[in-house]
């Protein structure tokens, strides 16, 4: 009896634990993808001519938005990426 309560227990902690694991990882998916769809907008409106690097694109992948920004402003007014 007690293995089984134990059991159901430890299922219902897994479920709320990846919950919360997909609730995160699909907010980290949108903010990924809308960094990397404000980047290439605004290479595109601007012509900035910002490289699509390899690091320019995991800045932005992993940034999401304020990745993006960070490359924009490093590009206008360092001269970088």
């Amino acid at each position: 009896m007690f293995a089984e309560l134990f059991i159901l227990f430890a299922v219902i902690v897994l479920v709320i634990v990846l919950y919360y694991l997909f609730k995160a990882a699909k907010y980290l998916i949108v903010n990924s993808i809308l960094g990397l769809i404000i980047l290439f907008a605004v290479n595109a409106l601007f012509g900035l001519k910002i490289a699509y690097s390899w690091l320019n694109i995991l800045i932005c992948a992993i940034g999401g938005v304020i990745g993006a920004v960070i490359v924009i402003l490093l590009n206008l007014f360092g001269g970088m990426f």
